[in-house]
């Protein structure tokens, strides 16, 4: 990937995009566009959590939770009138997530807002997916239903663990029991569900986890996300392991319960469309397949990141800055990198391989650096020098057999465990 480089002059009381963006213009009609909308705020900053998040909610004019929708929507227009000026085309967003953070820190009103400024802004697709993360204790019934007819249509509950202890050690704050409420709350609302969850958390046994997992089947959402517990640099529980305090999560462990959540989501009725996202057909989250499949996205909010064409932009992180450039009328933008062919290429496979659909093996040729690129196969084939690479992949467990005899590289469940080999040889 290239190197980050600065982005342009800000213009006076606008701000611009950097110029690559202009380049994108042409055929930026053709890519669907989706709305992030970062709110920072939290109850509790978590142990493991390295996300740009701040537990104080009055940090100063502009940059405080009651100024927030203000200050969002200096940035909202100023993006506007930004892309506007590079020439890009004016689409509805299919999608809008609201991420944090704690989301639902806000009242709903505000949050309700928020998504009519992406209305103003941009447009919102008639069947557009809106979603809010939210914790189990950051809602009630009312709120929930408020947001469903401000227009939301999904919400996505940190659940992590239905273990009290394993709770404990993530420093979460709600209980157990709150989680089939808050579920229930939101369906009577009319919004899709989806719940969170966190394995190979330190001192989570495998009947812990089979507990969570029992959990979930018995409430039924719609969708379900499980990710392996990452320590961060920096965070407490970084500091907590360095210390002894905690022990490193394994690998093996992890894998195991990645094998148990795949069972028995499977057996409840949940496809697996993405390494960690599963969901009862027809509730896979949109919005997450907006980054897999290459979309442009404007992320609004302090720290947000966007993607347009070939660039990717990101927000200046604190609050208080953040809102210090919105208030003279310039972009928040702090930096951004323009994406060559060959490191677009590598994404595109890298991301593609995580989906249920996996990617097409004849599309492999299509690499600017392929020695095949300029040799077209017979269509549908595979790449001449990818076929002894795919045999190898295929008889090692990592690849469908039968989708691969179809032209297709498709993850078996130990190839999703093992998703990062798979891409390193299919880009060899």
């Amino acid at each position: 990937m290239s190197p980050a480089q600065p982005v342009g002059e800000p213009l006076p009381g606008l701000g611009e995009l950097p110029v690559q963006v202009a380049a994108s213009a042409p055929d930026g009609s053709e890519r669907p566009f989706s709305v992030y909308l970062h709110v920072p705020y939290c109850r509790v900053r978590c142990g493991y959590c390295d996300f740009n998040t701040y537990t104080n909610l009055a940090m100063g004019q502009g940059a405080s939770a009651e100024d927030f929708v203000g200050t969002l929507a200096g940035e909202l227009r100023a993006a506007r009138r930004a892309m506007d000026e590079a020439g890009l085309p004016v689409r509805a967003a299919q999608t809008v997530f609201v991420g944090g953070g704690t989301p639902t820190m806000l009242p709903a009103a505000d949050l309700v807002s928020m998504l009519d400024l992406v209305r103003e802004c941009f447009g919102l697709a008639a069947d557009a997916e809106v979603t809010t993360e939210a914790n189990p204790d950051s809602v009630d019934e009312a709120g929930l239903a408020a947001l469903a007819e401000g227009g939301f249509t999904r919400v996505s509950f940190g659940m992590q663990s239905a273990v009290p202890h394993v709770l404990k050690v993530l420093e979460r704050t709600h209980e157990p029991a709150r989680v089939p409420r808050v579920v229930e709350w939101a369906r009577r609302a009319g919004l899709s569900t989806s719940l969170d969850l966190i394995y190979g958390a330190p001192g989570e046994s495998l009947e812990d986890w089979q507990r969570s997992l029992e959990a979930v089947t018995r409430i039924g959402p719609d969708h379900v996300s499980a990710y392996a517990l990452v320590i961060e640099e920096g965070t407490r529980m970084w500091g907590q392991v360095r210390r002894g305090e905690l022990p490193m999560p394994e690998d093996d462990d992890e894998a195991t319960k990645y094998e148990m959540a795949d069972a028995a989501l499977g057996q409840a009725g949940y496809e697996c469309y993405e390494i960690s996202n599963w969901a009862r057909p027809g509730s896979e989250c949109r919005h997450n397949q907006a980054y897999w499949l290459d979309w442009d996205w404007w992320g609004a909010g302090p720290g947000a990141h966007s993607h347009l064409g070939d660039v990717r932009l990101w927000n200046t992180k604190h609050p208080v800055a953040w809102a210090g450039q919105i208030a003279t009328g310039h972009l928040p933008v702090a930096g951004h990198e323009v994406i060559d062919a060959d490191s677009r290429e590598l994404e595109r496979i890298m991301l593609g391989i995580r989906l249920r659909e996996g990617i097409e093996l004849a599309s492999l040729g299509n690499r600017p650096d392929c020695p095949s690129a300029d040799r077209p196969d017979v269509a549908g084939a595979t790449p001449p020098h990818l076929v002894p690479v795919v045999a190898g992949l295929v008889g090692d467990g990592l690849l469908d057999a039968g989708a691969a005899m179809r032209g297709r590289a498709v993850l078996t469940l130990r190839g999703r465990l093992m998703a990062d080999t798979v891409t390193r040889a299919l880009t060899q």
